[in-house]
């Protein structure tokens, strides 16, 4: 839906299953037409899309295009954004590292992303703007070295190109927004500048780079990392970083005692990736695990180590705050709108994306996924409204 400024807002609809383009579909016609009757107002409704790479060649099967063109005109939507992170399977499987496969060393990850935009470009309302977000380049445990660093550089630029050339030929503007995540190759904003510092290093020529290239800022993954929004997206966009997409999702924090150790086991499940970064006070490095398994049996050996504070990468819906001793990172939302308010011009994609609605614990369920993001979009409208972001 479209906001003060010139903003679109929608939810992922990576919340819903769906690899294949019929499941996709299936998931817009029963779920998101639901949100959208109860949210829209009867205004234009904006939809965040998850294309797998499956469903990506199965919508550009002749004809397939233009009867989803006719539907999102049918039922006053549009489409303004497209998550292009996770490449294959994304529920009721494991999906852990494997959503940064393929990285960005792969031409299979250009392909996609580059079919990507040929399919946003159609979806478009005339004019508009469209933003594809995207993994970060690989990850840290995947070993990566001179070659498959030179291959993500040289896949970046062609992608690079091929929006470009996109955007020409329809008059859109189009630009991919690189997403940082714990363990990611870049999951700092001081990761951030120093990856685009590096391409620039190897492309000094390319001054439209980041007309096309950008970030897509999740306030999960940067509340992970113990940055604070305001201090985060200033110094992402003073550097003349483009910011493609503002991701609203929130995280899970608690004080690291044996008691909430153990009920954090409660959130232990076996499909997602859930990184966990310890905070040892303002004098000591923080620790990084890979998984919260890994965490746990850290805390388990080293009771006496686990440091004061945990952040953990485990979606927590944005309107609501769990229970039991545990918290949100909801603040850095907050934060995030707040200088959002101060500078609305930066970035006018948001999207919200609490993905993992099938492995919450119960008591963080309210009523199903509907109803859900019903009261996602109330929480985030209301804060936006305070801040004058929406009418």
């Amino acid at each position: 839906m479209l906001l003060n400024h010139g903003i679109h807002l929608g939810y992922c609809t990576n919340i819903h299953r769906g690899e294949t383009w019929e499941e996709t579909w299936r998931g817009l016609k029963e779920s998101t037409l639901r949100v959208k009757d109860r949210v829209s107002d009867g205004k234009p409704y904006g939809i965040g899309l998850r294309l797998s790479n499956q469903a990506s060649v199965e919508l550009l099967v002749p004809g397939k295009l233009a009867e989803f063109k006719d539907w999102l005109a049918a039922n006053n939507c549009y489409v303004f954004t497209i998550n292009g992170f996770p490449y294959g399977s994304f529920h009721g499987t494991r999906v852990k590292e494997q959503v940064f496969l393929p990285d960005w060393s792969s031409k299979e990850r250009l392909e996609y992303t580059n079919r990507l935009f040929d399919i946003l470009a159609q979806l478009l309302p005339p004019g508009a703007s469209g933003s594809v977000s995207t993994l970060p380049g690989s990850h840290k445990t995947f070993k990566i070295g001179t070659e498959e660093i030179n291959a993500i550089f040289e896949n970046v630029r062609l992608c690079r190109e091929h929006i470009e050339k996109v955007s020409s030929a329809t008059g859109h503007d189009l630009h991919l927004g690189f997403e940082p995540e714990p363990l990611g190759l870049f999951e700092t904003s001081g990761e951030v500048l120093k990856f685009f510092g590096l391409y620039y290093d190897r492309h000094p020529q390319d001054k439209d780079f980041f007309k096309f290239i950008g970030l897509n800022y999740d306030t999960c993954h940067l509340a992970i990392e113990y940055e604070t929004p305001k201090r985060a997206l200033s110094r992402i966009t003073g550097a003349g970083i483009r910011l493609s997409k503002l991701h609203f999702s929130s995280a899970l924090k608690l004080k690291p005692t044996p008691e909430m150790v153990e009920k954090l086991r409660a959130f232990d499940e076996p499909v997602y990736f859930h990184q966990v970064i310890a905070d040892y006070g303002p004098t000591t490095p923080l620790r990084r695990f890979k998984d919260l398994p890994d965490a746990l049996q850290f805390a388990q050996t080293n009771p006496d180590q686990v440091g004061e504070e945990w952040r953990v990468h485990f979606h927590i819906p944005l309107h609501a705050q769990p229970t039991g001793g545990f918290e949100s990172t909801r603040d850095h939302i907050e934060g995030a709108m707040d200088w959002l308010s101060q500078n609305p011009t930066k970035c006018q994609h948001i999207e919200m994306e609490t993905y993992t609605w099938e492995v919450l614990p119960g008591d963080l369920h309210t009523g199903d996924v509907v109803d859900q993001l019903v009261k996602e979009y109330e929480w985030t409208l209301g804060e936006m409204k305070e801040r004058g972001l929406v009418v």
